[in-house]
């Protein structure tokens, strides 16, 4: 795969006797997240289900080159260049320890991803294309950071732009800035990570370019697979120990045609009319 940055890097999980052709065929799993880190948050679900794994196979892509992340301590005076080489690095040690059979970094600009650049776009596009994931995560739609909405959207152009018989046979948005807890239980998709706290704990803790620079995602994404498990449900005990949202994302890749507005707008109301319903029982 030539990337349009010439910056961009690939770093395969190669067997023995395995060619980088063989590698990329063997994909059934593809994470494509803004930032190095995201994956680690938004995917675990799909990494420990190919770990160990004959016929599943996961691989992960990275948008942006993540110079322009918060830093305090020991990274509060590196500068951006500096920063993007750690977290560049420390990305490719995460797939190490994850067990991927590639990871992409595609290095481009987040103001480049925000306006919906087509070299990002078509990056997105031969990179899905060639892998021919059977399942994607990304970010999800509700999310509150504006470059994870756009990888989101870039995404559905992208794969939109495919044949239907080249397209992945499920999509799903996934939690990172902002909880999908609110979602009613019918529209979210739980992804079910019991007995991984370690595993998530040893991936997250990698990029200590974020942790030691002032952001405990380590601590704060084991909370909230907990929080997700324990409040899943009022009248009955845990079942899942630790879980993760989703949104799933499959309708808009499904129909061409379905508005990718109007589609989470009818999540939302679906919330709403919850809220509004369960008040007005007790006026």
């Amino acid at each position: 795969m030539k990337f349009s940055n010439e910056g961009a890097r690939i770093k395969y999980a190669l067997g023995i006797n395995e060619t980088q052709a063989e590698a990329r065929k063997k994909i059934s799993h593809l994470a494509i997240g803004a930032h190095q880190d995201d994956i680690e948050i938004m995917a675990l679900h799909g990494i420990v289900e190919c770990m160990g794994a004959e016929k599943k196979h996961f691989a992960g892509m990275t948008c942006t080159a993540g110079g322009g992340s918060s830093r305090s301590g020991y990274y509060q005076n590196f500068t951006d260049a500096q920063i993007e080489n750690i977290r560049i690095r420390e990305q490719e040690r995460a797939a190490e320890i994850g067990g991927y059979k590639l990871i992409a970094q595609l290095v481009h600009k987040s103001s480049a991803v925000k306006e919906g650049d087509s070299d990002f776009i078509n990056d997105l596009t031969l990179a899905i294309k060639e892998l021919s994931p059977d399942v994607v995560y990304t970010h999800n739609l509700a999310d509150k950071h504006d470059t994870h909405v756009a990888v989101s959207i870039a995404v559905i152009k992208a794969i939109r732009s495919l044949d239907k018989s080249m397209r992945p046979s499920k999509i799903y948005g996934s939690e990172v800035w902002r909880g999908l807890d609110w979602m009613q239980p019918e529209d979210k998709v739980c992804l079910d990570i019991s007995g991984e706290e370690g595993f998530a704990h040893s991936l997250i803790s990698v990029f200590d370019s974020q942790i030691g620079g002032g952001k405990r995602y380590d601590l704060a994404t084991l909370g909230r697979m907990r929080a997700n498990s324990t409040y899943a449900d009022s009248h009955s005990t845990d079942v899942a120990t630790h879980l993760w949202y989703a949104m799933d994302l499959t309708p808009l890749i499904e129909d061409d045609h379905l508005d990718i507005g109007s589609y989470v707008k009818n999540i939302q109301m679906n919330f709403v009319n919850d809220v509004e319903n369960r008040i007005s029982r007790f006026l």
